[in-house]
């Protein structure tokens, strides 16, 4: 039927085989033990440059003095570079960031845009966010492009039109 068992006797049974269950196997001595190395970093593993997402934002005739090359580096906060607001740009970026998409991909192909022209600026987005590298093109060709600009001001400059004062009576 049932043994009695004194409870000193079953902890000293259990503690020896947790010590042979965690010990393991002996480890390898002599000469063969010096010459052990540890496996290859895996890129997957590798740890992120804490130094902060860096992005060149290069802006071609957008008139009004926009245009240039600026360098904006986020984290830390508020963001920095020679960008004329480098915080408001980070903080645009961030705006546009979700996890699993991309950013900075440009409008679908088979989206139904207007036919309105936002002028003939250009800008391209080179460097890394979130870990990932980013060479992107915007311009203002139609709707969907406007839009899309738009969504990256201030990193990208605000190249809306201001409202004119006689607007309300040209319509």
């Amino acid at each position: 039927m049932f043994q009695v068992v004194p409870v000193s006797r079953v902890l000293v049974s259990m503690c020896a085989t947790a010590v042979v269950v965690c010990a393991g196997p002996a480890a390898p001595s002599g000469a063969g033990a010096a010459h052990a190395a540890p496996p290859p970093v895996r890129d997957e593993d590798r740890v992120p440059d804490l130094r902060g997402d860096r992005l060149v934002v290069t802006v071609r005739r957008a008139g009004l003095g926009a245009d240039g090359t600026f360098e904006v580096v986020c984290p830390p906060s508020p963001g920095h570079g020679s960008h004329p607001d480098a915080g408001g740009a980070c903080r645009a970026v961030e705006r546009n960031t979700r996890w699993g998409r991309d950013p900075f991909a440009p409008a679908p192909a088979d989206g139904v845009c207007t036919m309105r022209y936002g002028g003939p600026a250009t800008a391209r987005v080179t460097g890394r966010w979130a870990g990932r590298p980013v060479d992107a093109v915007f311009d203002r060709s139609d709707g969907c492009a406007i839009e899309r600009w738009d969504r990256f001001v201030p990193l990208l400059p605000d190249l809306r039109r201001a409202p004119h004062p006689l607007d309300d009576f040209r319509r």
